[in-house]
């Protein structure tokens, strides 16, 4: 490989930023974020050094479902802007350096959607097969709906016609019929419809339901027997309409079913893939301040083609599920992070952000994030995690995490001049509110959470290693300590972190180097030489955090 396949393969050491431009910027004074303000502020994730942003739906709503019930597939909600200010944005991101990729959100519409419309109103509509309907009485289903608090079954009766449609999520989001050909035809059209108009890809919602024809008339189903025939098409269909764009999935399965949304080991279906298992084992080892069951997780990782990528990460913008620990993991993290039953939610997940899950230490919070960037893998943030925000316990559920960006120290943080009862959800209170985080106030802090962030920005894109090479847990004495080596080409960096409150010393030897080699820290000015045998000890402090270089004497590359 050479440093320029990175520009080929953007993807594998990119830098995503996930926003919902509702709650991200409101330039027109209405209370709802619009694309004019987020134009107004792309200039502040290109010095942050964002390199691609992920916009959550932006599409006509019944708002039913914080935008994920969509009316229209076409559209861009009026509250927001219009297609015009869409493709401005388009426009100045990519000239900042960023491309743009948004939420493809076809497992499900919403009720008012005019399919739905037309295919509930009777059994002769043509938009009847556009959904899964059923004559008989199903079964018990609640083991099988997503949000546990909300339904208790995946089919709901269709009074007008007597019979029950499919709805994996919340009633009123029927899914689509996906062995339908007709419905196969229309997601294809949106998906060009999009990247014609300068989407560098999607991401992906809720990959396995999308392609599940449980439910579907069993002729019908015989009928698409591969539904993963059918995500390589769209992955074709892609690579054919925009270069080098990506299909960035939501695959909540275990790590050998996630291979499978891969393409296997040669690649072909989704170009990237969140990794909820070694996230999950992150807050376990947290919890815990034992470096095991992340080293287990990110090593039990599957071989995947070297064009895919996994996408890392320490917050998204749903619950913080912990869904694939244990009952009795799930409560240990429960108990460090989340141990009021306000702060978790569905039994399986948490509502909270982490600056205010680790008390506001500011050093465990950094060294999180250090982890988080060193991770082999792509990082994925999502907004307000560069200054430290934290929740609003006083939203409803998920929304606890989607709160107002927080800009200023002024009324509603800057986010929009509206009365505060006209904004989309809640301003934070209490120690994480604006008065005392902020962008403007950070960006004059050379010692803030945003100078920090940038500074990992900047060294994790100096370092290819990161998301290209190869990746080795290291040997050593202390049980707190994640070491881990990344080797690809000529280059190679050593990560530690120390998860525990007490300093220590971390005693390593690096195969293949020598009295020839010294270690550059990456984020602090220090340079410290290996001896013969290639053997160094190396300080940690509490929460301490090192990107350490290896190089050679007469390597030519900048440090």
């Amino acid at each position: 490989m050479r440093i320029t396949d990175t520009a080929d393969l953007w993807w594998k050491n990119a830098v995503v930023y996930c926003l919902d431009v509702e709650t991200f910027m409101d330039w027109d004074g209405d209370g709802c974020g619009d694309f004019a303000g987020l134009a107004q502020r792309l200039d502040h994730l290109a010095d942050l050094g964002v390199t691609c942003l992920w916009l959550m739906p932006f599409y006509p709503t019944a708002e039913r479902d914080d935008g994920y019930d969509i009316t229209d597939f076409y559209g861009v909600d009026p509250r927001l802007g219009t297609h015009g200010d869409l493709v401005e944005v388009i426009r100045t991101a990519n000239d900042r350096g960023m491309r743009v990729i948004a939420d493809l959100v076809v497992n499900h519409t919403s009720e008012k959607h005019p399919w739905f419309r037309s295919a509930r109103s009777s059994k002769d509509s043509p938009y009847r097969d556009f959904y899964v309907w059923r004559a008989d009485p199903p079964p018990d289903t609640s083991a099988q709906v997503v949000f546990p608090d909300q339904e208790d079954s995946i089919w709901q009766l269709e009074e007008k016609t007597g019979e029950w449609y499919l709805h994996k999520f919340y009633r009123q989001q029927p899914d689509l019929n996906v062995a339908n050909p007709l419905v196969r035809d229309e997601i294809a059209k949106v998906m060009g419809f999009w990247l014609q108009l300068g989407l560098s890809g999607f991401r992906v919602d809720a990959v396995p339901f999308l392609l599940e024809t449980a439910g579907v008339d069993e002729q019908e189903a015989a009928a698409f027997p591969d539904p993963h025939q059918y995500l390589r098409a769209l992955r074709a269909l892609l690579g054919r309409r925009a270069e080098a764009a990506v299909l960035l999935g939501e695959v909540n399965l275990p790590h050998e079913q996630q291979a499978e949304f891969f393409g296997g080991p040669d690649g072909g279906e989704l170009t990237m893939q969140f990794d909820f298992i070694a996230m999950q084992a992150m807050y376990l080892s947290l919890a815990r301040c034992d470096a095991a069951p992340l080293a287990d997780a990110l090593t039990a990782r599957p071989r995947i083609s070297p064009d895919n990528q996994w996408g890392t990460f320490v917050r998204n913008h749903d619950e913080l599920t912990l869904d694939k620990l244990s009952e009795d993991e799930r409560a240990e993290v429960f108990a460090a992070f989340g141990p009021e039953a306000r702060m978790q939610v569905y039994g399986r997940g948490l509502i909270r952000r982490l600056p205010p899950m680790l008390a506001g230490d500011p050093r465990r919070i950094r060294m999180v994030y250090s982890l988080m960037f060193s991770l082999p893998g792509t990082p994925v943030l999502f907004y307000g995690e560069e200054i430290g925000m934290g929740e609003s316990l006083a939203a409803e559920g998920r929304l606890a995490v989607r709160t107002p960006m927080q800009w200023t120290s002024g009324k509603n943080g800057g986010f929009s001049t509206a009365a505060a009862g006209r904004l989309p959800g809640p301003v934070v209170e209490g120690g994480f509110s604006p008065e005392h985080v902020n962008v403007a106030d950070q960006r004059r802090d050379p010692d803030s959470m945003l100078a920090f962030m940038r500074l990992l920005i900047r060294r994790y894109r100096e370092s290819p290693e990161l998301g290209w090479g190869n990746f080795e847990v290291l040997d050593q004495p202390h049980p707190q300590v994640f070491a881990h080596l990344s080797s690809w080409d000529d280059g190679a960096l050593v990560a530690l972190h120390n998860l525990g409150a007490e300093p220590c010393t971390v005693p390593l030897t690096l195969a293949g180097c020598g009295s020839t080699h010294r270690l550059e820290d990456l984020l602090v000015a220090c340079s410290t030489p290996l001896t013969e045998d290639g053997s160094v000890e190396l300080t940690l402090e509490g929460y301490g955090y090192r990107w350490l270089r290896v190089v050679a004497e007469d390597s030519r590359r900048l440090v």
